[in-house]
């Protein structure tokens, strides 16, 4: 067990190697928290600050970073603009810090003046942001993370491995007597499974306001934020689980799914993904 992105995060191995496991665990827990300090916008010599702290300004990136504006560029055109990663901007009228505090309209729509990629100038390798707009890869961060871990781990060994970095899950193979098993969080009652899936190879990933939302006068905001009007998706499902060969894909699709409101369920029907939904 160990923290990274804000999250409690574990590696689990079948193995009798007990020294081995240890340093292969530890190569890729390294290779998280590496992702993490470069990628996290809490840190202000990570490359993401730098980036922000240049909005207005062309900058070259390196290859990595590339690839990962290449997906949220494919993201953001699957989805119909949907799925923005400029859209991290709107925290700063929603904080989601446990209050009731809703912004005003007119707070809204003066940052939402900073969110499009349709905005952002990317011509691999050279970026440019509109001055005040910023990039935010939380939305693809832990999974991106998890993929990478589960591939570090591939290259070590050749035993049963299960990567979970706080929900986000993803395996090369099940254990010998069983799948690995996953519980499925009940919304406001967060020890208890509502379910439990055998994961036998490839990727979970679950999106949801269980933890993150607002009540104002009895109603309650979810943490989900349309990109296109500043405000919460409304009628969509407590929570969305989705199974994908990799945990991006599967990340993507649940926030995907999330962003449809009520049609979330007919959004991952036509996707052909096997998928959970909660609603209450």
């Amino acid at each position: 067990m160990f923290d990274a992105m804000a999250s409690h995060c574990e590696i689990l191995m079948e193995s009798d190697n007990r020294h081995h496991v240890v340093v292969w665990a530890q190569r890729a827990v390294a290779e998280i928290k590496r992702i993490e300090a470069k990628f996290s916008r809490y840190r202000t010599d990570s490359v993401i600050s730098r980036i922000n702290q240049q909005a207005g300004t062309a900058m070259e990136v390196d290859e990595e970073t590339a690839r990962l504006l290449n997906f949220a560029a494919q993201a953001h055109a699957m989805s119909d603009g949907l799925f923005d990663v400029t859209s991290g901007v709107l925290r700063k009228v929603w904080l989601f810090d446990g209050s009731d505090r809703i912004p005003s309209l007119s707070a809204v729509q003066c940052v939402s003046q900073q969110v499009g990629f349709h905005k952002v100038k990317w011509n691999p390798p050279v970026l440019l942001l509109e001055a005040g707009m910023e990039i935010d890869f939380g939305g693809i961060g832990k999974e991106y993370a998890a993929d990478v871990a589960l591939a570090c781990l591939q290259e070590d060994c050749d035993v049963p491995v299960l990567v979970n970095l706080g929900g986000d899950i993803c395996c090369n193979r099940a254990p010998a007597h069983s799948g690995w098993q996953v519980g499925i969080e009940q919304p406001d009652h967060h020890q208890t499974p509502v379910m439990i899936l055998d994961l036998v190879k490839g990727a979970l990933a679950t999106s949801g306001d269980t933890h993150r939302f607002l009540l104002h006068q009895g109603r309650r905001y979810s943490h989900i934020l349309n990109p296109k009007t500043g405000w919460p998706v409304e009628g969509g499902p407590r929570s969305v689980t989705v199974a994908a060969p990799h945990c991006v894909e599967a990340g993507m699709l649940a926030s995907f799914a999330l962003l449809q409101g009520a049609t979330a369920e007919e959004f991952l029907r036509q996707q052909g993904v096997q998928y959970w939904c909660l609603w209450q």
